[in-house]
């Protein structure tokens, strides 16, 4: 897919979510909630996509950037026979 029909169907999906936010103060309470549940889970995997992308550059280079001398990774050498 090319990134100008990427973009119309991201463009499309926005509209779309616009248009639902618009109707959803006349939408049954089943319809508020069932959007209510989407919309939650969505933020959800956000969130947890986000914590867990900080956990890892923590762990990888500690809270001020560099890496950390602790975590170094070390080469396995055969051994001489």
């Amino acid at each position: 897919m090319s990134s100008e029909g990427f973009l119309k169907e991201v463009q499309a999906i926005g509209e779309k979510f616009l248009l639902k936010l618009q109707k959803l103060p006349k939408a049954e309470p089943v319809e508020i909630v069932s959007f209510s549940v989407v919309l939650l889970f969505i933020v959800t995997v956000l969130v947890l996509t986000i914590i867990a992308c900080s956990c890892c550059c923590y762990s990888c280079c500690g809270c001020d950037g560099r890496p950390d001398p602790r975590r170094k990774k070390s080469q396995v050498r055969p051994a001489a026979h």
